[in-house]
C-alpha cells in the first residue's frame, strides 16, 4: 500500500520523473517512488502556508540526526524515509542538507553570486542525486560527483522555469551579480507586466549553465547499472527539454510555467535508445570535470 501511494504521489506531481520511472523494474521504480514521495513532502511543507511548517521542518531534520528523536514515530514520511534509507545505504547527510535547503527557504531569498546559486542546488537537488544513486544500486565509487550534476542541473532548470512563481513567494535565485541594476523578488514581478529583458537574459545564464551539468551528468550515466542507465537519461532529456522550449519560445518566462507534452516526451524516450547504444560506455571511467564543484566543497558527496 505505501509502495502504491508513493506512486501515486510521483504520478500527479513528478511527471517527468514519472515518465522515467517507468524504465526501471518493479522493484527500482517503487524504491524511486518512495524516495520522491519524501522528497516532495519535504518540498510541499516548505513551500506550504501551514503555520507550524518551521518546527515540522526543523523535526525533521532533528529526526535524520537522532534515531530517538519522537518525530519520527509522528511523522510517517520520515519514518518511511529512514527505512528506505537503511535498505538502500542513503547517506543521511545528503537528507540533512536537503532539510538544511528547505528551511532556508524560510526566508525571504535573495542570492548574490553564482556560487550561493550552486550550494543551493546541491541542497535542494543534488543531494537528491545523490540519493538516487544509492536507490539505483550504484556502488561506483565516481558515480556520486555526476548523480550531484544531474540534480544541480535539473534544479537550475527548475529555478529558470519558475522565476515569476518563486518571486511572488519573495525569492530570486537569479545571483544579484549577474545584472548591472538591483534586482529584487518585488522588481521581477512587476518586470512580468513590462520589462522583460534583464531577467530573460538571466534566465538564459541560467539555463546555459545548466546545459554544462547536463553535459557532465550524461557522461557519467555508464556508470549506473545497466537496467537504471536507460530511465535516467530519459529523465535526463525530458527535464533538459524545459530549458530548451523556454528558449525556443523566446525565453517568455512571464507566460507562465514550460511543460513538455507526452507526444514530445516519447520522441526524447527514442532519443535516449540512440544515447544509450552510442558511446555511453566507454572503455575508461570518465573523469569528472572538478571545476564544476568548486564551490561545493565541504558538501555531501563532493571531494
Amino acid at each position: 500500500m505505501q509502495n502504491s501511494q508513493a506512486k501515486q504521489v510521483l504520478a500527479r506531481n513528478g511527471k517527468s520523473f514519472y515518465w522515467a520511472s517507468l524504465f526501471l523494474g518493479s522493484e527500482l521504480a517503487d524504491r524511486a517512488a518512495r524516495l520522491y514521495q519524501f522528497c516532495r513532502f519535504v518540498d510541499d511543507l516548505a513551500d506550504g502556508d501551514l503555520p507550524d511548517r518551521l518546527d515540522s521542518l526543523e523535526d525533521i531534520r532533528a529526526g535524520l540526526i537522532d534515531p530517538q528523536h519522537p518525530a519520527i514515530a509522528t511523522i510517517p514520511e520520515l519514518e518511511a524515509f529512514i527505512a528506505l534509507a537503511g535498505e538502500a545505504n542513503i547517506p543521511l547527510k545528503a537528507a540533512g542538507e536537503l532539510l538544511d535547503g528547505m528551511l532556508r527557504d524560510q526566508h525571504p531569498t535573495a542570492l548574490e553570486t553564482e556560487a550561493e546559486l550552486l550550494r543551493y542546488c546541491h541542497a535542494v537537488a543534488g543531494t537528491v542525486g545523490l540519493m538516487m544513486c544509492r536507490v539505483l544500486n550504484c556502488q561506483h565509487p565516481r558515480a556520486d560527483s555526476f548523480a550531484i550534476d544531474l540534480g544541480i542541473a535539473m534544479q537550475l532548470t527548475n529555478i529558470a522555469r519558475d522565476v515569476l512563481e518563486d518571486a511572488k513567494m519573495d525569492r530570486r535565485y537569479l545571483p544579484a551579480n549577474w545584472f548591472d541594476a538591483p534586482l529584487s523578488p518585488e522588481t521581477i514581478a512587476m518586470a512580468a507586466n513590462n520589462c522583460h529583458l534583464p531577467v530573460a537574459a538571466g534566465i538564459n545564464q541560467l539555463l546555459e549553465l545548466a546545459d554544462r551539468y547536463y553535459a557532465s551528468a550524461l557522461i557519467g550515466i555508464h556508470l549506473l547499472p545497466w537496467r537504471s542507465r536507460f530511465s535516467i537519461i530519459v529523465a535526463l532529456r525530458v527535464y533538459g527539454q524545459i530549458g530548451h522550449q523556454l528558449k525556443r519560445g523566446g525565453l517568455q518566462w512571464w507566460r507562465g510555467r514550460t511543460v513538455v507534452n507526452k507526444i514530445t516526451k516519447a520522441r526524447l524516450s527514442i532519443t535516449s535508445v540512440i544515447d544509450l547504444l552510442s558511446g555511453l560506455s566507454p572503455n575508461r571511467v570518465p573523469e569528472h570535470q572538478a571545476n564544476l564543484h568548486k564551490d561545493l566543497k565541504g558538501l555531501a558527496g563532493v571531494d
